[in-house]
């Protein structure tokens, strides 16, 4: 942010310190400003410290040290009216930010006193360098506000014998201009002495360059005093060039030299080789012997010499030695020019004339001349000159103003000096000051001052312009001034300055309007008593008047209240005085006495204050009893009811993990014993109480020990075997419907054998999970019976799993083959064990073999179609244990896995084709192999392409404007069947192809409305379901329409009569459905009129039924079933009627069942618990077996006897008996026969007369 500058009608403060009014001493060394970044103030700018700071309370002041000496700027803002911390910056000469340049040499520092709400900010400059010294600025900003302060620091150097620094030279001489990074010869003269740094050790910059990071060249030349950032970079880039590795020089030239002018230098090399020619070069000239240029040889050191130094040998100068060569800088530098006599400080009046004088070491040396940092214009239109007498320079102002008022400097090369001017009015007196007066409230205000001139002025209250009024007058004779202001108001009081114009002069005064204290008491009860509720914070608020604003003082008793942080305390504010009780008890009552008193009198006032108090907490209650979401808690009364019956209790209970309380009754308990309920069982909970009276509800008493309500689990639920081997039974279950709160730690899986005590009995047992879980593995396991043989026994269940298990799936192992046991699965939690889950039949431990059966999907029974380049991935599910074989043959021959791929797994197979190709089309052998047992499955995939051109079409006759086309059908059809024709017709001028005819079905065809007197030719597109054909085929003659100069009549034809009965196009088929998805009936009709269309069932009309949608559309008819079931089957009827007659057709509908995932037409089923026994037939006896079965339609049945695992033969002396399929009916049989497992195999019989087991 720009510095602000000052107005040219105000003046510098003039109470500043006399240090700062002292010439500097002419033996100062010049202090030299950082050249990064820094900028001289234009011309009219100047710092004005005299403005009203906004934010500082103390701002930094300048100072003065030595090289290698610390000193500290200090800069104060007070955070009483900010809202957050105000941003502080500092900046060196105008625009350089110092914070991006703090380091070795400069820390910044920030502080914040809580008591005193004060920020402090801190500017440590350590170790000073001599080019530290200048103007410096500090910027203190708060959201809108904007405080700034400029102070100056002068470093002196100590003395030190003269050389040479090349960091010095490093100065920008110019800014984006060509020779910026150029040295700046400057810079070099206004050195007289160089600082010296005896702490510090001697440290090569070139050498610490050329060892850094590339980032780190800003922050060394900071660290270094290197300004010339731009120039250093590109020296250095110059001398590392020159670091490569010579054969010829073992050591060459210093990167660069400086010399004094009128010094000697001394240029050194050392050649790896005496005997090579040496020749040195100067800005690229060849350096001949000479008085000037010495040249000396000491063994392999080749030595140049320049004598009597001046600025033209300031150049580049390199040695060759053969072909190689190295190069250096030489610097040199007149002896810089000293102040001999320094300015001193000097004050004049507005108008006189005004001379600033300054001696110099040489005589015409170049001076300039400096207002507040800015160098002055000297040429003829300025208003300053310049005297130059010898040694001597003279500064002359003419006709100085105001705005003169400056800090003026003069710089030379080897030094500097600076002084203050200081311009100013003639001094007024003050005749006669005006006095400071205390008036009562009301009367009449009179102020009168008198001054040694006539001058009109202004009259300020509190620093705020005062303006003429009814009440204020304002009165000026001569040199005398009046101010009257009637009927005096409290807001009067304040102070009263009279400021004579032109001049920075101001006559002050104070004004006090007294009056004397009162308390008002009139919003206060009967004997000003206060009622307040013990434990609530009583604020009771006085009015009170006076002015000055009257000091207030509580009391109770004899006992002063103090205004301070105490629980009981007084506050006090301009225009009312608070008596404070925080957290009010029972011992703050009794009377309060405040008292007011000023210097117009005195108020004295009693206050009654009463504190009521709520009942002690009862005692922690206790629970004596809990149930599975309930329990009983009791309580005693407590001790102190705070003055006031008890009218009740509350109750609060919370989990024990939480921290929420809830409020359990919201009307007054008046027992002390209480039944919450409505509690999560397993979870731990805690209960409170409290008191009530008039006053208010008591503190909660201590909570009750914690206590958890719990309840076991339900049992587990559908218990299945999974599988069975020879030793082991592998059962599965799911977890129980309701678990609880309490959660599930597990289950124990215990069994026991057939015949022991313990075994369960099957009446009455079921279990409704055991099918839906796995129907198939129970096909294999639970129906076999065998010879009657001995058992373990066991006295009671025993536990398969020691740990508990977390799994809902479970495997019996080192059961003994062939035994049977019962299982059951008990649920744990923290409550206990559930009750248990028993399977309902004994599992017998033996090995059981699944027949393979494919589940081939919906979709692939049908034509599976794909077109060419889609990708083919089919499915395949399959069952059957142990792990089936499968085996795949394509038309016959097996499949070439090179072309397809084939994945197996336990379960399914795929069967997939990247990219289909026509060549995949064929009929697809799917066998699976389980042992002896096979299933076969086989899937027809069709891949489909566009077709070709059809094969000839020729123009058959032409006539008028017709012309009749015949062709052949294509060789090619694409794998599918044509689905029709495209023609198209182009005429020979033209021959643009216009689209005559789409989805044309036959091979021939007549083309009508052709324009007569052309010639055209005919083409024609064949079309599948994948799209028309790529080529076309045109014909090869053209049918040429030719003019005819007879008159054409068209023939005359009689009416045809449309009208007909209705008659079906397509009839009805007989259909299959699979229950529980939607079936379709077909069928197509024409008629004229349109005939009406009634669908019936069984021959009843279908009407208003939601499961039945019909539909007509172009003579199609459609009878749409919504999932139906066996019920649904039947024989379906679509009847078609008009005026000329009716005509129906029907068809016969059979639902599929789908029972355990097996789909087959009409398939018989078993009754639930009856599909699977396992019985043991008694030797030499009749035995009896019986299935409950049903199916549609009317089914046969019988027995087959089977041995390793493969039917053998029927049994003998067999009977079946079959009862209706509605009711509840049995099979039977009746054989005397040897112990075997026998079969029950249902029979459905087709139309077509087969019979297919189930």
């Amino acid at each position: 942010m720009p510095e602000p500058t000052k107005k040219p009608d105000e003046t510098e403060v003039e109470n500043a310190p006399a240090s700062e009014n002292k010439p500097q001493e002419a033996d100062n060394v010049p202090a030299k400003v950082w050249s990064m970044g820094d900028g001289a103030p234009e011309e009219g700018e100047k710092p004005d410290n005299s403005q009203k700071s906004v934010l500082f309370i103390e701002k930094p002041k300048g100072g003065s040290i030595s090289v290698g000496q610390n000193i500290t700027f200090v800069a104060k803002v007070e955070a009483q009216d900010l809202l957050r911390k105000p941003t502080c910056k500092w900046f060196k000469g105008k625009w350089m930010d110092l914070a991006s340049k703090a380091g070795k040499h400069l820390q910044l520092k920030e502080t914040f006193d809580r008591l005193t709400k004060m920020y402090t900010f801190e500017m440590h400059i350590i170790k000073a360098k001599e080019n530290y010294g200048g103007n410096y600025r500090c910027e203190v900003t708060y959201k809108d506000k904007v405080d700034t302060c400029s102070f100056d620091l002068e470093v002196h150097e100590t003395s030190s014998a003269p050389s040479i620094d090349i960091r010095s030279a490093f100065k920008r001489s110019g800014e984006g201009q060509e020779d910026a990074g150029e040295l700046d010869f400057s810079g070099l003269l206004k050195r007289r002495e160089v600082k010296q740094e005896p702490e510090e050790p001697d440290i090569d910059v070139w050498e610490l360059l050329k060892n850094s990071n590339p980032n780190d060249y800003e922050k060394i030349a900071f660290q270094y005093g290197i300004t010339d950032l731009r120039g250093m970079l590109k020296r250095l880039k110059r001398t590392r060039r020159e670091e490569k590795k010579s054969a010829a020089f073992a050591k060459i030239l210093d990167p660069a030299y400086q010399v004094d002018k009128g010094g000697k230098v001394r240029f050194v090399v050392e050649l790896a080789d005496p005997t090579v020619e040496l020749k040195w070069y100067k800005n690229g000239q060849e350096i001949r012997p000479s008085g000037k240029y010495i040249f000396e040889h000491k063994g392999n050191e080749r030595i140049l010499f320049i004598n009597n130094c001046m600025l033209t040998d300031d150049a580049r100068y390199h040695v060759t030695a053969g072909d190689e060569k190295c190069s250096t800088e030489l610097f040199v530098r007149e002896p810089p020019v000293m102040v001999t006599k320094a300015l001193e400080d000097t004050s004049g009046y507005i108008g006189d004339k005004v001379e600033l004088s300054v001696e110099v070491s040489e005589d015409d040396a170049n001076v300039k001349w400096f207002k507040n940092g800015v160098e002055l214009p000297l040429d003829s239109k300025s208003r300053y000159k310049v005297k130059v007498e010898g040694k001597k320079h003279t500064l002359i102002i003419d006709e100085a103003t105001k705005g003169d008022n400056a800090t003026y400097s003069v710089m030379t090369t080897g030094g500097q000096s600076a002084a203050k001017l200081k311009v100013d009015l003639r001094p007024l007196k003050i005749m006669q000051p005006l006095e400071d007066q205390t008036v009562r409230l009301g009367k009449e205000l009179s102020l009168k001052c008198e001054i040694s001139e006539n001058l009109e002025g202004k009259w300020y209250k509190n620093g705020q312009l005062l303006q003429p009024s009814d009440r204020i007058k304002m009165y000026h004779k001569g040199r005398i001034h009046r101010l009257i202001i009637d009927s005096s108001l409290v807001d009067d009081d304040g102070e009263y300055i009279f400021v004579p114009e032109a001049y920075n002069v101001s006559i002050p005064c104070k004004v006090h309007i007294i009056d004397p204290p009162k308390i008002h008491l009139d919003g206060l009860g009967e004997n000003n008593t206060v009622t307040v509720v013990a434990g609530t914070k009583l604020r009771l608020e006085i009015p009170i008047s006076g002015e000055p604003t009257p000091k207030v003082m509580w009391s109770k008793g004899d006992k002063w209240l103090m205004d301070s942080g105490s629980r009981i305390r007084g506050e006090n504010y301009p225009d009312s005085s608070c008596l404070v009780i925080d957290s009010a008890e029972r011992d703050d009552s009794g009377t309060y006495r405040i008292m007011l008193k000023n210097e117009a009198g005195e108020d004295t006032a009693h206050i009654n204050i009463k504190v009521v108090d709520i009942p002690d907490p009862p005692a922690a209650p206790n629970v004596i009893d809990v149930g599975e979401d309930w329990c009983i808690m009791t309580w005693e009364p407590p001790v102190y009811d705070g003055g006031s019956p008890i009218l009740g209790y509350y109750i609060e209970r919370k989990k024990k993990q939480s921290s929420r309380w809830m409020r359990l009754n919201f009307d007054l308990i008046k027992e002390t014993t209480f039944e919450p309920k409505k509690m999560i069982e397993g979870v731990a909970y805690e209960v409170r109480v409290f008191a009530v009276n008039a006053i208010g509800t008591s503190k909660p008493s201590m909570p009750s020990k914690p206590f958890v309500p719990l309840a076991v689990t339900s049992p587990p639920t559908c218990l299945a075997v999974d599988s069975v081997t020879d030793t082991t039974v592998t059962m599965k279950w799911r977890p129980p419907d309701q678990i609880g709160a309490a959660g599930l730690d597990g289950y124990v899986i215990e069994y026991c054998f057939e015949g022991s005590p313990q075994a369960p009995t099957t009446e009455g047992e079921g279990n409704t999970c055991t099918q839906e879980i796995n129907s198939e593995e129970a096909d294999g396991g639970l129906a076999q019976t065998e010879d009657q043989t001995a058992k373990p026994t066991s006295e009671e269940w025993i536990v398969a799993n020691p740990d508990l298990t977390d799994k809902t799936k479970f495997t019996i192992t080192g059961l003994p083959t062939g035994a049977k046991i019962f299982v059951r699965v008990k649920a744990m939690n923290a409550a206990g064990s559930s009750d248990p889950r028993v399977h309902p039949q004994p599992i017998l431990v033996k090995e059981v073999i699944e027949p393979p059966k494919i589940r081939l999907p919906r979709h692939l029974k049908q034509t599976y179609i794909r077109r060419v380049g889609e990708a083919v991935n089919l499915v395949i599910p399959f069952q059957g244990r142990p792990r089936p074989k499968i085996s795949w043959k394509k038309n016959g021959a097996h499949v070439d896995k090179n072309q397809i791929n084939i994945r197996n797994s336990e379960n399914d197979t795929i069967i997939f084709i990247r990219k289909a190709e026509r060549i995949h089309s064929g009929k697809y052998d799917m066998k699976v192999k389980v042992d002896n047992l096979v299933d076969k499955a086989t899937i027809d995939i069709q891949i489909v392409d566009r077709p070709g051109p059809p094969q000839i079409v020729s123009i058959v006759d032409v006539w008028g404007e017709n012309a009749a086309l015949e062709w052949k059908p294509p060789k090619d059809d694409g794998n599918a069947n044509i689905t029709g024709y495209t023609i198209q017709k182009a005429d020979k001028k033209s021959m643009e192809w216009f689209t005559v005819i789409e989805h044309y079905h036959r091979t021939s065809a007549t083309i009508t409305e052709l324009v007569i007197g052309n010639e055209y030719y005919f083409r024609i597109f064949s079309e599948n379901m994948c799209g028309l054909s790529q080529d076309a085929t045109m014909t090869t003659e053209s049918a040429v329409i030719a003019k005819d100069g007879k008159v054409y009549k068209n023939p005359i034809y009689e009416d045809f009569n449309f009208t007909e009965p209705p008659m079906y196009t397509q009839p009805l088929i007989n259909t299959y459905a699979v229950s529980g998805y939607n079936a379709t009936l077909n069928c197509s009709v024409r008629g004229n009129p349109k005939p009406k269309i009634t669908w019936m069932k069984n021959k009843i009309i279908i009407m208003n039924d939601p499961r039945y949608r019909m539909f007509s559309n172009q003579g199609v008819c459609t009878l749409e079933i919504r999932k139906p079931n066996p019920y649904d089957g039947g024989t379906y009827t679509c009847k078609a009627v008009n005026s000329l007659g009716e005509a129906e057709v029907e068809c016969k509908l059979e639902v599929k069942v789908i029972y355990h995932g097996i789909i087959t037409p009409g398939e018989p089923i078993f009754l639930a618990g009856q599909k699977q026994v396992s019985k043991s037939l008694r030797r030499a006896s009749e035995n009896r077996l019986e299935a409950h079965i049903r199916g549609r339609p009317s089914l046969s049945g019988h027995f087959l006897l089977l041995q390793s695992s493969f039917v053998t033969t029927a049994l003998h002396s067999s009977h079946l008996r079959l009862l209706n399929p509605r009711q509840a009916g049995a099979a039977g049989l009746s054989a005397s026969h040897t112990s075997a497992k026998a079969l029950l195999v249902a029979l459905r019989r087709r139309q077509v007369g087969r019979e297919t087991p189930a």
